[in-house]
């Protein structure tokens, strides 16, 4: 009895190492999805919030990022358009154009905030940038204050900036802006309020969606995977054991 005992642990050692390793790793991960979604839960119940309060109004005073994103806010000031950018591959009803983001002064300060002012073509070709007309006088900017992703992916780095501005660019990258120029700047870019006179162009903002039925779905089949690895587990071992137990007492009678 003792003898047959050994023998079924040497014979099931490694299923049973692999299903105790794997085991946890598949529950770890479903718990981590679980805990992925509650904190996007908490980032969409932070913008809904803050985009039902009143305007936050933007100062001189470079502000911390998680002090404005998702705020509406507000400022005066006046655009620089020496320092637009034109981010490309943004895509409006089928075709594909730039969103164009231009900094403002803010009024009384050489603070600047980034405001992008919404969508526009692509024109003829991408050796022209298209034209979009800066307003010179005083603006009143009203809009939702986001702060771009720090780690985008690229299939190469970015061009490094000359004296030349190089006003097309693939992504928004404050630190690259900030490096590139010499006046302070507010590490939010603010999209420009569809109802806003402000100089703006075609803006059809999403609602921010973080991404919650996601996690809550690979937590679901982290969890199944690991529901099919014990059933797995179960039929192999000891569905075998006494497959190999009645063809034994078989060959005995």
């Amino acid at each position: 009895m003792l003898e047959r005992a050994l023998k079924n642990l040497k014979r099931n050692l490694v299923p049973v190492i692999a299903f105790l390793l794997v085991l946890p790793l598949l529950i770890s991960l479903g718990f981590w999805q679980l805990d992925r979604a509650q904190q996007k839960r908490e980032l969409q119940a932070m913008y809904d919030t803050r985009m039902s309060d009143t305007p936050v109004s933007v100062g001189e005073r470079v502000q911390a990022p998680e002090e404005l994103q998702f705020y509406r806010v507000a400022v005066k000031g006046y655009y620089d358009s020496a320092y637009t950018i034109f981010l490309d591959n943004r895509v409006h009803e089928g075709q594909v154009g730039y969103f164009v983001v231009t900094p403002l002064r803010i009024a009384g300060s050489q603070t600047r905030v980034l405001v992008n002012r919404g969508w526009v073509p692509l024109g003829t070709d991408r050796s022209t940038i298209p034209e979009a007309p800066t307003p010179k006088e005083l603006q009143y900017v009203v809009g939702v204050a986001t702060v771009p992703h720090a780690k985008v992916f690229r299939l190469a780095p970015p061009p490094a900036l000359t004296k030349k501005w190089q006003p097309v660019w693939q992504h928004m990258n404050m630190k690259r802006f900030a490096e590139a120029v010499s006046f302070p700047v507010q590490p939010v870019v603010i999209l420009l309020d569809p109802e806003s006179e402000a100089g703006g162009f075609v803006r059809q903002w999403k609602r921010l969606d973080t991404g919650i039925a996601v996690h809550q779905g690979y937590a679901f089949q982290w969890f199944s995977l690991a529901v099919a690895l014990c059933a797995i587990f179960i039929f192999f071992v000891f569905g075998r054991n006494r497959e190999r137990g009645a063809s034994g007492k078989n060959m005995t009678s």
